[in-house]
């Protein structure tokens, strides 16, 4: 699953009446995870704050390479008139499929609400986010922290982006603390299409107890 909230800082850094969209398609390299991941993805300012969504679809279905899994989020912002505007107000909700033998599996639904606010770190910006943490398959609440950042650099040829969550959950064996980043670099190869890779790094996510790293090879279309 591919949080995107890298993207939707993008469009705040842009501009403050920009309306976004991107198409990406990631080639998995991991072991055991050489399959197609495309996502879609949504920022749109208002002015009572803004919205982003990203949808991912995984296609690791065996013959065909159909469909595997299908994930979205959506997350509203509401700009709060503290601290020079900077501070948001949040209400997110994720949802997804995963399918086995042709039959659709729920992954579960999460509610968070918390705050977020950008955090200047040297040159460039980190929006952070602390939210409470609802989720369907936790015995329990939890909350978030959640990290994102975009930097273009080199005459904005280039782009350093990325996020990273960290969350407890309760599976029924105590409560967990999981970890999850994928920091994004991305080369401007003409126009709006950008081609680069993402490392997908992650501990005590779904099942696995280790510290995990899964590269892609990545292509990106701004709309």
């Amino acid at each position: 699953m591919k949080t995107k909230l890298c993207f939707w800082l993008c469009g705040c850094l842009l501009s403050a009446s920009a309306f976004s969209q991107s198409l990406q398609l990631h080639y998995d390299l991991g072991k055991d995870r050489q399959y197609l991941t495309s996502t879609i993805e949504m920022f749109r300012p208002d002015s009572l704050g803004s919205t982003f969504f990203f949808v991912d679809f995984d296609y690791d279905g065996g013959k065909g390479n159909t469909m595997s899994l299908s994930y979205f989020e959506i997350a509203r912002y509401f700009t709060l008139p503290l601290l020079d505007h900077k501070l948001d107000a949040t209400l997110q909700f994720n949802d997804g499929h995963a399918v086995f033998d042709g039959a659709a599996v729920p992954l579960g639904q999460i509610w968070l609400a918390g705050l977020s606010y950008p955090v200047k770190l040297r040159n460039f910006e980190v929006k952070m986010d602390i939210l409470y943490r609802h989720a369907d398959y936790s015995s329990g609440a939890g909350f978030q922290y959640t990290a994102a950042w975009f930097h273009p650099f080199c005459e904005e040829r280039f782009l350093f982006s990325g996020f990273l969550d960290i969350w407890t959950e309760d599976r029924g064996e105590g409560n967990n603390v999981v970890w999850m980043a994928e920091p994004q670099l991305w080369w401007n190869a003409w126009d709006k299409l950008f081609l680069g890779s993402e490392l997908e790094i992650s501990r005590n996510f779904i099942s696995s107890d280790r510290w995990e790293f899964m590269p892609t090879a990545g292509v990106q279309w701004f709309f």
